[in-house]
């Protein structure tokens, strides 16, 4: 079943798994870095563009805004975005992590910046995702005033629709429609990128244009 029918869909081997692993070492390495760096106090925590272990939603997990690389990739997938969704698409975006064992992505809806997206597995141990199939249950998100607002939010506790990626394998889904989350990573380490996009002639299209920044590359 595709995109249109069902709200989300796999692409296998997206990326091949020479590029994927490449890029898996390359963020292993700024995270390594980083961590050295903090613990000897050799560079300033609120630098943006080294990314950081501050994450809100998986606290402790290292993650990155608008890595160089993965704004790249943002642009590189945009025809096939383009091809799988049937839509005219705009890049947000690029988000990066790497997850470590006890790592839980709780169940949530997306910002309007995220209307649709991808996570990508890069490298490390598999860790499958889970989307309630039925855009009417979990959080609710509505427009008003040009923005999106909370309306309400109601987790459920579907059991959802396990997906399950392999290196360089892309899963697209609706991130604002679909409810979403992953149970608690039983593994080491997995990097996960996120490429965000927005319908190119959609309610948000130009407030949420590189996600309000005046180019890629560069924090929020």
């Amino acid at each position: 079943m595709s995109f249109k029918t069902k709200k989300y869909q796999v692409i296998k081997g997206a990326l091949s798994k020479e590029l994927s692993n490449f890029i898996f070492n390359y963020m292993m390495l700024q995270r390594d870095a980083v961590d050295f760096m903090m613990k000897n106090n050799k560079v300033n925590p609120a630098n943006p563009f080294i990314g950081n272990r501050v994450d809100e939603q998986i606290p402790g997990a290292y993650s990155k805004y608008a890595d160089w690389v993965m704004e790249t990739l943002l642009m590189f997938m945009i025809p096939i975005m383009k091809a799988k969704t049937g839509m005219d698409l705009i890049p947000t975006y690029s988000y990066t992590r790497l997850y470590e064992k006890g790592n839980i992505l709780r169940r949530h809806k997306d910002r309007p910046s995220c209307e649709i997206s991808t996570t990508l597995h890069l490298g490390g141990d598999e860790w499958p995702i889970f989307l309630n199939p039925d855009p009417k249950r979990g959080n609710v998100y509505g427009p008003k005033e040009g923005k999106y607002k909370v309306q309400s939010y109601r987790p459920t506790n579907d059991k959802g629709n396990q997906v399950d990626l392999k290196i360089g394998d892309m899963l697209i889904y609706s991130g604002c429609e679909l409810e979403h989350w992953r149970e608690p990573f039983q593994g080491n380490v997995c990097s996960q990128v996120f490429l965000h996009y927005n319908h190119a002639n959609g309610p948000f299209s130009k407030t949420n244009l590189l996600d309000g920044r005046p180019l890629l590359g560069i924090p929020k």
